[in-house]
């Protein structure tokens, strides 16, 4: 059984400079799979476990579709999403609850405040409604509803829904679901090699999958606007999905897609060498790369990276 990731299976990522001297090292690991899912290209360990966090909402979403869930695409969107609780995601949210005939009452995410700056400034409480991940627990329980199962406990690892997912979490990465945790809404979350979940993020968000079509076309719902994952999709075509400690998965129409993970858990490397992946495999262009990182960039510091 590999084991998790750590400095001895991490490789050099990159480095920030500010004003033309070192000031941060970022370690780290990542894997780039075909569309079958083999091995194309890996820095560090790629069979290193991790927690995918976020990134396993594309698991998760399509989870929720194959149990017969017919939302809308912007609704699809939202239950892949971590979004950044704007009127207009909140809005998407409510009408999924609406539909399965719900309210934010039924949601067990914590409450928290609104991630876009203007929204949480409008914001008189944190509300479940504008946690990140309302929309992923929306479609939880739409999918309880329709089968008419329990819904106070749809984040149990035991309940159908979750149980769902981890049989298609181990089904789409190939992997063996050895350790099982608790994301920061709540809901299970099982460790994954850098492979795996390249190979199950493929699978769900190609182009010509539902969850993967309707990303593309609506890549607002998914993170928010002048945010990293909006912008790098509305950039670049690719399905793009962070996760909370420094993960991220890119997926491209064809279905290649890298898994990339930050040692240190933050997010500034993650995109700068998950984009450099695909544009060293003929992937993407080096100018869409370019013109994406330019929009993401600290005007203050460089970030060069390392291999």
């Amino acid at each position: 059984m590999s084991a998790a990731l750590d400095a001895s299976t991490s490789a050099p990522l990159a480095v920030v400079e500010r004003s033309g001297w070192p000031e941060s090292h970022h370690l780290g690991a990542a894997a780039l799979v075909d569309a079958d899912g083999a091995l194309a290209r890996a820095l560090g360990d790629p069979e290193a476990l991790i927690y995918p966090r976020s990134t396993l909402k594309l698991v998760q979403a399509t989870a929720v579709e194959l149990l017969g869930v017919v939302l809308d695409a912007e609704q699809t969107v939202l239950s892949s999403a971590s979004h950044a609780g704007t009127p207009r995601h909140v809005a998407v949210v409510e009408r999924m609850l609406a539909d399965a005939g719900l309210d934010a009452d039924a949601l067990r995410c914590p409450a928290d405040w609104p991630s876009d700056p203007a929204a949480r400034r409008a914001a008189s409480a944190p509300s479940r409604l504008t946690m990140n991940c309302s929309g992923k627990h929306a479609g939880f329980l739409a999918a309880a509803v329709a089968h008419g199962w329990d819904l106070e406990s749809y984040l149990d690892p035991a309940h159908p829904v979750q149980q769902q997912v981890l049989a298609l979490t181990a089904e789409l990465s190939g992997d063996e679901l050895v350790h099982l945790g608790v994301d920061g809404c709540g809901a299970p979350v099982p460790v994954l090699s850098l492979a795996g979940l390249a190979r199950a993020a493929s699978r769900a968000a190609r182009s010509g999958t539902v969850l993967g079509d309707a990303i593309r076309a609506n890549p607002w719902a998914l993170d928010g606007p002048g945010r990293a994952n909006t912008v790098t999709i509305e950039r670049t075509g690719l399905v793009a999905k962070l996760g909370a400690e420094g993960v991220l998965v890119l997926v491209t129409p064809g279905g290649e897609a890298v898994a990339v993970k930050a040692l240190d858990g933050s997010h500034r490397a993650t995109t700068p060498v998950g984009l450099e992946l695909l544009v060293r495999e003929g992937l993407l262009a080096r100018e869409t790369a370019d013109d994406t990182l330019a929009a993401l960039a600290d005007p203050w510091t460089t970030l060069r990276l390392a291999f």
